[in-house]
């Protein structure tokens, strides 16, 4: 039988070729037009010049006998078919190709990803290009969708993928950001996007609000929180959540869901529950003031405890009473910053129940940086007149910690500015530690008004220093005004600004009946 290798082109889209294996040609003769071609014999190999290699079926190769035992049409059917398959992956190669350089993906890349993964090739290039339009109409574009196909080239043909496209473009188009999609895409297996739909409608189920369903999404880790997580595992957790505050908790903190609830959400809070006495109330109050806290380990949680007790002599009610106000103090370097900070106030002579009230009202003492804000602070008191290692320095320190470098420098400039010593700064702030940190803006407004609307020395607020922390309208000009109907009555500034209000607005309303029956 003579060697026979026949093409036909009817269709520019593929070619049909038959071979007799009976007799293989040597060399082969060709039928078909281009200029060289060559066949590999035993390897079932066809190479035309400036195409893609075409492959018989892999049994080929050691398979002859096989062949051999088959009849002629079916030995010529087999390899008909293997040639058109061979076509067809060629076509949809070309195709992807062109379709990648739309994206930038340059033809050394796209040669990788078709090898790595061969199902490329297999799948309709239409359905290809489809998935393509889906994510770039989800805002997944350039550079971002480039990364994307580059990294999980899978995600052009999972059917997990298709339909996680539909529910983003139908019911959150635009709430989802597109590099916050795109680490979803990349860092899950396609088998763990099923349920996306499922679940984030269980969030909504829960209580979060849907306009705000885009901040919890765009601010967890999508892989942890949803994806990795079973439906029943995420109720479980917003279950036990809603006894800390819930929906609040995690809109405050959307992360919080990124979290495993048996051996990380349910140990901290317990350890701060214990801490707090079994408080409930007050343990929601910690979380929703500081969600971040979560982030700490019960280790973390541990060791700044214990050095506060061992250190700074306070007992487990009193640290949380401090963290109560101050929850941030966990975020304190234990070395840097809690260490230095108590030891100076055990230098200046505080005691542990010293140490707990300055610790109540100046909590950021223990936050902020020496550096930065401590040292300049501690250098103007110390040129007002303050002593080193004494507890006036340690409660002025405290009370400063409220005010900027800044303001605290403009307050001491306006005392001078107002004719008063260092000396009698320094006795207000020893009667009035608190008088170093109003706004200076505010003090020079109420100091103008008492030396030029109620006719007083600037010293007489000496004694009674407190007088610049009250409001200007709804204490002192209010009180002051109504004052003046009080003929013949000498209130001292003390008097007239401490008394409390009720006790004040009877008085007033006594003079003015008084006044209206004369």
């Amino acid at each position: 039988m003579a060697p026979l290798i026949t093409s036909s082109m009817n269709k520019p889209s593929s070619f049909l070729c038959c071979v007799d294996f009976i007799n293989p040609p040597t060399p082969p003769f060709f039928s078909w037009p281009w200029p060289s071609s060559s066949l590999i014999r035993g390897q079932g190999v066809v190479t035309l010049h400036g195409s893609s290699r075409l492959k018989f079926s892999p049994t080929l190769q050691n398979s002859h006998l096989t062949l051999l035992g088959l009849p002629l049409s079916k030995r010529r059917g087999l390899f008909q078919c293997n040639v058109l398959q061979a076509t067809h992956d060629s076509d949809s190669g070309i195709s992807l190709f062109s379709l990648f350089l739309e994206m930038g993906i340059s033809k050394k890349v796209t040669e990788a990803l078709l090898d790595n993964h061969p199902a490329l090739k297999l799948s309709p290039f239409e359905s290809i290009r489809a998935q393509i339009h889906g994510l770039q109409n989800l805002g997944i574009n350039g550079h971002v969708l480039f990364r994307l196909v580059k990294k999980r080239p899978d995600v052009l043909i999972a059917k997990e993928i298709d339909s996680l496209v539909c529910f983003l473009s139908r019911d959150l188009k635009g709430m989802i950001e597109p590099a916050q999609l795109a680490r979803l895409l990349i860092a899950t297996d396609t088998i763990f996007l099923s349920g996306f739909e499922g679940k984030v409608c269980l969030l909504l189920d829960f209580g979060i609000p849907k306009e705000r369903l885009a901040h919890v999404l765009n601010n967890v880790n999508l892989t942890k929180a949803l994806c990795l997580k079973s439906s029943e595992e995420i109720e479980r957790m917003v279950a036990f959540l809603n006894r800390f505050g819930g929906v609040e908790l995690i809109l405050g903190r959307p992360a919080i869901l990124n979290f495993d609830l048996d051996s990380q959400l349910i140990p901290r809070i317990e350890f701060l529950l214990n801490l707090s006495g079994g408080d409930e109330v007050a343990t929601t109050t910690v979380l929703r003031k500081l969600p971040f806290i979560l982030a700490y380990t019960v280790d973390h949680y541990t060791n700044h405890v214990e050095f506060l007790r061992s250190y700074a002599g306070l007992t487990n009610e009193e640290i949380f009473k401090i963290i109560l106000v101050y929850p941030s103090l966990f975020s304190a370097s234990q070395k840097r910053k809690l260490l230095p900070r108590i030891y100076f106030l055990k230098q200046c002579g505080f005691s542990s129940n010293d140490i707990f009230k300055l610790l109540i009202k100046a909590p950021l003492f223990l936050s902020l940086s020496f550096e930065e804000n401590l040292a300049y602070k501690l250098a103007l008191l110390i040129k007002i007149g303050y002593e080193h290692r004494t507890k006036e320095l340690a409660l002025a320190m405290g009370s400063v910690c409220r005010t900027s470098c800044k303001n605290m420098q403009e307050v001491i400039s306006l005392f001078l500015n107002y004719g008063l010593t260092y000396e009698e700064i320094l006795a207000m702030g020893k009667k009035h530690p608190q008088v170093l940190q109003y706004n200076h803006k505010s003090m020079k407004q109420k100091l103008d008004y008492l030396t030029e609307e109620m006719g007083c020395e600037v010293r007489e607020m000496l004694a009674f220093p407190a007088f610049l922390g009250y409001g200007f309208d709804g204490r002192i000009k209010h009180r002051f005004e109504a004052k003046g109907k009080f003929l013949g009555e000498g209130l001292s500034i003390n008097r007239l600004f401490s008394m409390s209000t009720a006790r004040f607005s009877k008085k007033h309303e006594k003079k003015l009946s008084v006044t209206k029956s004369r």
